[in-house]
């Protein structure tokens, strides 16, 4: 089982902030397929600049393997002032 965390613009967009998966997908890249069949509007949105992904509260850049992650977050840009 695995959690899958929306942040900021990114739940506003998908309506939804929390989803648990029975059946995790072994790759970051195949969440992010899967996440945009079901929803084109998160799927864009989640391809879109400074998207970042956390995998077990550890930020990745890239590829990530999910064999065996509980908890997968995904982060808008992040701005400063």
């Amino acid at each position: 089982m695995m959690r899958v965390l929306l942040f900021g613009r990114l739940a506003d967009v998908a309506g939804w902030r929390e989803r648990v998966l029975d059946v995790p997908p072994v790759a970051l890249s195949a969440l992010r397929a899967e996440l945009a069949r079901e929803d084109s509007a998160l799927g864009e949105a989640l391809a879109g600049p400074g998207v970042q992904a956390a995998v077990d509260q550890v930020l990745v850049r890239g590829e990530a393997i999910l064999d065996g992650a509980s908890e997968v977050a995904f982060l808008p840009p992040m701005s400063g002032g």
